[in-house]
């Protein structure tokens, strides 16, 4: 019971989706929102409470979340998900609408308001507001529109096909068949974030640029802004990534940049889909190597 609120989530194993329950406990009204069929009011009233509508398309033209009279929950169906967001490559789906939508419809809510998404394959329940706004891996950490739509656009998502995997290392909570924890990597002090990607700290990539290749990822018209370029980076935009893998060289560890460490993130993705072994996104990006006040060049080659 949130305050004078009754509240439910209820799972559906088949389809991963999640169904909530809100009652009124003085009227004993309640509302169900099934996030497979939405209902597009306003405002959905139950008792003395209501959930405010709002659009959020992007996902698809009818994505809709309903947030809580008093801002504390907001269920954001396939808009917002844990550390993720709705797949833009079918049915209407539009990133850079889907961008507008989370920055103005759901960051726009208090820090604490909890996010209850319509979907999670990973078994995690719920977030914030604050969480996902610093954390999401796709849109948080001052990601701009260009890393949202960058990262979106080359997710290159199929269809779930690795169930009969997935399920055994589930039931094992993820442990290797042989018992022993794998090293992420030998060549430098790398981690795997809570999204899945590899990355690394700016610090250390100062410390070695003669030991790495710096892959930039941005577009070209970004490298005269004032963030610059770090030297003797190579530049590669990710949208051209995929069909260039054969111009980068693999004699070196290769660090991905991008403005937020966001598309650089996607492109650590199709580097090791593409047989590079040692990849890592520099974590923070751009923005966060000026912050630490590393040297930078501003004239594009």
């Amino acid at each position: 019971m949130f305050g004078q609120l009754i509240f439910r989530q209820l799972f559906d194993a088949a389809s991963s989706t999640y169904t909530y329950l809100l009652a009124c406990p003085a009227t004993r009204q309640a509302v169900i929102i099934d996030t497979v069929f939405e209902q597009h009011w306003h405002r959905v009233v139950f008792g003395q409470r209501h959930l405010a509508v709002r659009a959020t398309p992007g996902h698809t033209d009818g994505c809709l979340t309903y947030v809580l009279d008093d801002h504390s929950m907001a269920f954001t169906g396939d808009c917002l998900l844990i550390r993720g967001a709705g797949r833009c490559d079918f049915q209407q789906g539009n990133a850079s609408r889907l961008y507008h939508s989370i920055t103005e419809q759901i960051f726009s809510l208090p820090d604490g308001c909890m996010v209850w998404p319509g979907h999670d394959y990973s078994g995690r329940t719920m977030s914030s507001v604050g969480e996902e706004r610093v954390h999401n891996p796709r849109i948080g950490g001052q990601a701009d529109e260009r890393d949202f739509v960058g990262f979106m656009e080359n997710l290159h998502l199929p269809h779930p096909k690795q169930l009969a995997v997935a399920l055994p290392a589930n039931l094992r909570s993820g442990r290797p068949e042989d018992g022993q924890v794998p090293r992420l990597a030998d060549w430098g002090p790398v981690r795997q974030t809570y999204a899945g990607l590899i990355e690394i700290e700016p610090e250390w990539v100062a410390e070695h640029l003669g030991e790495v290749l710096i892959l930039d990822v941005r577009q070209p018209e970004e490298m005269d802004e004032r963030l610059g370029r770090i030297p003797g980076a190579r530049m590669l935009p990710l949208s051209e990534l995929k069909a260039r893998l054969a111009e980068i060289p693999q004699d070196k560890p290769v660090i991905t940049v991008c403005h937020a460490g966001m598309r650089s993130g996607q492109a650590t993705v199709i580097l090791r889909q593409g047989g590079f072994q040692r990849v890592a996104n520099m974590r923070g990006g751009m923005l966060m190597w000026q912050q630490q006040g590393q040297a930078v060049e501003r004239t594009a080659r």
